[in-house]
């Protein structure tokens, strides 16, 4: 069980991450913010390169929960469960005001720079590209999509599609490329049986 103090320090540290970025964010605002002495801080964290990386964990437990309850609900056809997840962060995203994910907003300041968050956050959304990869095998099973679809490709595309949009919903502050998007990508499987958005014909396993 984390320390309530801790999880309070990386409570905090999410939103002020998400709102003024690595680079942005200082040690002393966050522990006025969270309330909390200094020396609590550097009794939990060895700087604040380790703090920053604990919350991308802290986050990324929040996604495999999400992940875990939208993809495993047996009672949805495949594709509705991917659709879900996506619904679901869309919503959460609504609620913090639009800030975005946070995957790829340190991504995009912080992979060139620094190792340890470039391999940290392609680690994070290659395990979600991954389990929905599994999710798009079960669509492909169900006749939802072409058979002999690559599925891992697909997933690796539809990731890639929805930081790009969240990065545009963001700057816009409005859900507008998010649905855009999901509805785009999800409609082209179904029409298509299988071919990926903006390609030239089905993704296909090699």
């Amino acid at each position: 069980m984390i320390h309530s103090t801790k999880q309070h320090l990386i409570e905090a540290g999410l939103r002020m991450l998400l709102e003024h970025g690595y680079n942005g964010l200082g040690i002393e605002a966050l522990l006025k913010v969270a309330e909390v002495p200094k020396g609590s801080f550097y009794h939990h964290f060895r700087d604040k390169e380790d703090f920053a990386l604990q919350v991308v964990d802290a986050y990324m437990a929040q996604v495999h929960a999400g992940l875990e309850a939208c993809l495993r609900d047996q009672t949805r056809p495949p594709l509705s469960r991917v659709r879900g997840f996506f619904e679901a962060t869309e919503q959460k995203y609504r609620d913090e005001g639009y800030l975005g994910c946070l995957l790829g907003a340190l991504g995009q300041e912080l992979s060139g720079v620094s190792e340890a968050f470039r391999s940290r956050i392609e680690a994070c959304l290659a395990f979600i590209s991954g389990r929905m990869a599994a999710c798009l095998d079960e669509a492909r099973l169900a006749g939802e999509i072409q058979d002999g679809c690559d599925v891992q490709r697909l997933a690796d595309l539809l990731v890639d599609c929805w930081e790009g949009a969240a990065l545009r919903s963001r700057l816009r502050r409005d859900p507008t490329p998010l649905t855009t998007m999901l509805d785009f990508y999800l409609g082209s499987l179904r029409a298509a049986g299988g071919t990926a958005p903006g390609a030239p014909g089905a993704i296909r396993s090699r």
